[in-house]
């Protein structure tokens, strides 16, 4: 299939960005013919363009994965497009009313698309490219080093210190002042990576214990769901990571003891999550399979539509062969009245006729018998 990936943003890392780039080439991969779109480009576009994914250059596409109502509103016309939303605060993630199907990429979405009035066809969560995000080396045995991928200096000073209190090495890469492309060497460099999101599944494919948290500006407060484990991970992902789901608030002495649930058995059932649950793979085959069950459902109604047209066209050729028809058992109808009346005709003048051979000859025995009489009497 002709597909195309349009996102707002293509010039800095980030989360859409990163996105983006992994279902392009997951796409790719599976062999389909691939194009992307962004309406502010840089580095991730020309990234996309070395990997042999080029810039828009058609009038057509099969199917359009756009991310923002910005670049709905540009493509729309050129095909089929399914826009994913990947939030519910920005202006940028509000569903678009050109979009001919949306998808949520949590439970929170999906519920914020329905009190807009719109449904999600699907909940597919940010997928993460697992053969690039994996566990370049096993975690350590013990809590050593931890990873802050939050994107406030006020969350960033925090951890600082409470790693300073117990130590622990701390590293941070916050994407508006680093800005880093291959973050997942950072992750792998540490045990524990504190953050929110994308960041969130980037470090458990990794294979890395996670700290849901950061203060977040949009927010306006701290916000976490602790560390990720096999009981708090679904209701974590309900609202995809983002500390919303509990809200937990910590003191750095609270922060500390979150930060000792650290285990390497932890780390390894991180990432064995990731690869059943947000693997590029499987949300790739999630939207193809929107797409082609929808596209089915086009053809199955369109097949429909057409068998239709032919029975119809078939029952007025039936109806026109019908009146046919009656028109000539009329006509035969009407030939044998005609027939018949003919006969009628015919009948009544043979007999007519008959009555007067009958009456002409009993008139010459007439005539004969007198004639004899005659004869005789002389």
């Amino acid at each position: 299939m002709k597909i195309l990936l349009g996102t707002h943003y293509l010039a800095k890392t980030g989360g859409t960005e990163s996105y983006t780039f992994a279902l392009a080439m997951e796409l790719k991969r599976l062999g389909h013919d691939v194009e992307h779109f962004a309406i502010i480009r840089g580095a991730v576009s020309t990234l996309l363009e070395e990997k042999g994914v080029p810039f828009m250059s058609s009038d057509h596409y099969d199917l359009i994965l756009a991310n923002h109502t910005t670049v709905v509103e540009q493509l729309w016309p050129l095909g089929y497009t399914i826009q994913t939303c990947h939030g519910h605060i920005a202006e940028l993630e509000q569903p678009s009313p050109y979009s001919d199907a949306y998808v949520a990429v949590s439970e929170e979405v999906r519920k914020h698309l329905l009190s807009k009035g719109f449904q999600a066809v699907a909940v597919i969560a940010n997928g993460i490219d697992c053969n690039r995000f994996f566990p370049k080396k096993p975690a350590s045995p013990t809590l050593k080093t931890v990873l802050s991928l939050c994107q406030s200096d006020i969350a960033n000073d925090f951890i600082r210190r409470c790693c300073q209190q117990e130590g622990i090495r701390f590293l941070q890469s916050n994407k508006f002042t680093d800005n880093v492309w291959s973050i997942e060497d950072l992750i792998n460099e540490s045990d524990l990576v504190v953050g929110l999101g994308r960041s969130a599944y980037d470090a458990m494919a990794c294979g890395r214990c996670v700290l849901v948290y950061d203060y977040r500006q949009y927010m306006g407060e701290f916000l976490g769901d602790g560390m990720l484990t096999p009981e708090s991970i679904e209701g974590s992902m309900l609202c995809n990571c983002s500390g919303r789901a509990s809200r937990l608030k910590y003191d750095e002495q609270a922060f500390i003891q979150e930060m000792h649930k650290y285990s390497p058995e932890l780390a390894a059932w991180g990432r064995k999550y990731a690869l059943e649950h947000l693997n590029i793979e499987k949300a790739v085959e999630a939207y193809l399979g929107i797409y082609l069950g929808i596209d089915f459902k086009r053809k199955l109604i369109a097949q429909k539509a057409k068998m239709l047209e032919t029975q119809e066209a078939n029952a007025r050729e039936l109806g026109a062969v019908l009146d046919n028809s009656k028109r000539l058992q009329a006509q035969i109808a009407e030939q044998q009245q005609q027939t018949t009346s003919l006969q009628t005709y015919y009948e009544a003048k043979s007999r007519k006729h008959l009555r007067a051979i009958r009456a002409l000859i009993w008139l010459c025995i007439a005539l004969a018998v007198t004639l004899l009489a005659l004869v005789f009497i002389r």
